[in-house]
């Protein structure tokens, strides 16, 4: 279990120390572009986990509240309707299990994104990374505490005149503790996500 804790916790030092050059790149081309170099969001809503994809036995159903920061790293990459620009994403999830045992979930994600831009008011988006998670719920099958994540999914963001947005998106979110205790049986889970950028 030590090893799992230590391998994702370098895992998200090494993508910390890549934030400043990024940031210094961003801050170069800030004037060349209308979208600021960083933003906000705070995205809620709801996921189930689907039993017998994999190994996924247990229903599991949440509510998530997601605190994110969007950092660019790249931007006007490509022509054309895949226009776009690189970021990563730090979040702070906080989920509270709702079914078959009420308890919290908290963790840290680190998501690489990319947006579509070639619209300046609807603008698509895929990303994917993960994360460690802390979860002291009842839930038959997940044998750690400490687990890991990974997920992946794409939405869109509809860009205000006042310069925040609205997000809709859909991901597939997987939880396992990488075979470090038993049982292990993962949560292979979608969740749909709403929230506002700022």
């Amino acid at each position: 279990m030590l090893v799992f804790v230590r391998r994702i916790c370098l895992l998200i030092v090494s993508m910390a120390m890549l934030l400043p050059p990024a940031i210094r790149a961003g801050e170069a081309d800030q004037e060349a572009s209308a979208a600021p170099d960083s933003s906000w969001a705070l995205l809620g809503g709801y996921g189930i986990s689907h039993q017998g994809l994999g190994k996924t036995r247990e229903k599991v159903q949440v509510l998530d509240l997601i605190p994110q920061y969007n950092r660019i790293l790249f931007r006007d990459v490509g022509s054309s309707w895949y226009k776009g620009y690189h970021s990563l994403l730090l979040e702070l999830p906080l989920t509270l299990v709702i079914d078959p045992d009420v308890s919290p979930m908290v963790g840290v994600n680190v998501l690489g994104a990319w947006t579509f831009d070639s619209s300046e008011t609807m603008q698509p988006y895929v990303f994917g990374g993960g994360g460690i998670l802390y979860t002291n719920a009842d839930i038959p099958g997940l044998g750690s505490e400490v687990n890991g994540n990974w997920q992946f999914g794409g939405g869109v963001r509809y860009r205000l005149q006042s310069g925040n947005g609205l997000k809709v998106e859909y991901r597939f979110h997987h939880i396992s503790n990488a075979g470090t205790e038993d049982p292990n049986d993962p949560l292979n889970s979608s969740k749909i996500l709403v929230g506002f950028t700022f």
